[in-house]
């Protein structure tokens, strides 16, 4: 068991962790500007982004656990089908975003707060990577579809791609063209498409048989097979809306205490990142194996691998609490050259230290529930944290804490889903047989 969590968890962690290596790399060569706007202002439209993307990840998310369990299943057929719907359906959403890109701007721009100089600049981010949609929730549904076909090496080919051509075109446009933020959104827009281009290429290059005979239009649009697809992808966006809105409330209460808060909770939440993909790693392997055994019914194995990705989970987690307070303030140097947000920064540290500990357990049944297609026990879950915990417990403790409220209320937001789904389990697992499950 243990080297099937490895075969699939190492491709992922690698893969990911090139994501927050991305961001860092953004944040350094912003940081090394003559102004922290530029670093503040890719921090407003980087978290406008993740309201967009984040709200369609259920295409990745939903896409591996019908895939795996269909896998799991020998179901040829509804592999097929579940690439061909997911496929569609992201590009449908891309174009849209696209075409409604001025409302979202005006929108998104009125909702968050900060200085209007910071504003001008991240709305010029924002409309030219908005161009970079179809490409990246395409993504999405091919990467959703690899993992849960048991594939990771294709997923870490296709982020590691983007994320090196990603570096490459910012630090080009950045401080060869002199472009600033605008250098990063370009240097992302571009990378994003061609990564898509190597994802149909490994896509054609393994699956050729999944593209030759393509389902008929009455198996694509089953009544049955969509009110699943869809089912499951509402609950997962209503999911994803709850960790939105805490995410785009710490950014945009960030923005309130100042530019100097904004742009320190902006490197702090990079150690957050930088773990959560490691750990997401797992949760991928999660969805993976947990979506295959129960698609073929095997609960013995179901039930092995979850107790042996928490024993992997808990020695991540605990390495990186100790990384962090060994080198935490090393780290925060190697991001900026701003004294008063290095400052800021190591008064906050140590709620970074604290949170892969506590976090860990959430995400790994995060990818736990995803594989048995478990989707209203996450929305469940994620809700009481977000506007039980979180919410409540900022607005009773800021007048006090100021902006450690913050960090205060995210923490114990992160915990309160741990725990949250940790009594949920053993509901969600008695009620297995009643769970989508590819026949």
């Amino acid at each position: 068991m243990n080297k099937q969590i490895l075969k699939l968890a190492i491709p992922n962690i690698i893969s990911n962790i090139s994501i927050p290596l991305l961001g860092l790399v953004d944040i350094a060569l912003l940081g090394r500007l003559d102004s922290e706007i530029y670093l503040a202002a890719v921090a407003l439209g980087t978290t406008i982004f993740n309201i967009l993307y984040w709200s369609f990840g259920f295409l990745r998310m939903g896409t591996t656990g019908l895939t795996a369990q269909a896998f799991g299943a020998s179901n040829f057929q509804e592999q097929q089908a579940l690439l061909i719907r997911s496929i569609f359906l992201a590009i449908a959403i891309g174009l849209s975003l696209i075409l409604f890109q001025k409302p979202i701007e005006s929108i998104a721009f009125n909702l968050l707060e900060g200085d209007q100089s910071i504003h001008n600049v991240a709305k010029s981010y924002f409309l030219i990577r908005i161009y970079a949609a179809p490409a990246t929730i395409a993504l999405y549904s091919l990467q959703g579809w690899f993992i849960g076909m048991q594939n990771t090496k294709y997923p870490m080919l296709i982020t590691l791609t983007s994320n090196i051509l990603n570096i490459a075109f910012s630090a080009l446009f950045i401080y060869y063209y002199k472009m600033n933020a605008d250098g990063a959104a370009l240097g992302t827009l571009i990378a994003q498409y061609f990564s898509l281009i190597l994802g149909i290429f490994l896509l054609k290059n393994k699956y050729s048989t999944h593209l030759k005979s393509i389902p008929n239009t009455a198996k694509l649009l089953n009544k049955k097979e969509l009110s699943i697809f869809f089912k499951i992808n509402k609950d997962i966006f209503l999911r994803t809306l709850c960790l939105i809105a805490v995410f785009t409330f710490f950014t945009s209460k960030s923005a309130y205490y100042g530019s100097i808060a904004l742009a320190g909770n902006t490197i702090l939440l990079q150690f957050t990142y930088f773990f959560s993909y490691l750990i997401d790693g797992l949760a991928y392997a999660a969805e993976a194996l947990t979506g295959k055994y129960l698609g073929a019914n095997d609960h013995k194995n179901l039930t092995r691998s979850i107790k042996k990705l928490f024993a992997w989970g808990f020695v991540l987690s605990l390495s990186f609490s100790l990384i962090y307070f060994i080198a935490g303030n090393s780290i925060i140097n190697l991001l900026t050259t701003n004294k008063l947000v290095i400052d800021y920064s190591q008064d906050f540290l140590i709620w970074v230290m604290l949170i892969p500990l506590i976090s860990y357990p959430s995400y790994l049944w995060d990818g736990i529930y995803i594989g048995m297609t478990a989707s209203k026990e996450m929305l469940t879950s994620m809700f009481f944290s977000s506007f039980i915990v979180f919410f409540p417990l900022y607005f009773l403790t800021t007048d006090y804490l100021d902006a450690h409220s913050l960090w205060l209320s995210f923490t114990a937001f992160l915990l309160a889903r741990g725990l949250y789904q940790t009594i949920l389990y053993q509901r969600s697992i008695s009620k297995k047989q009643n769970m989508v499950s590819v026949k």
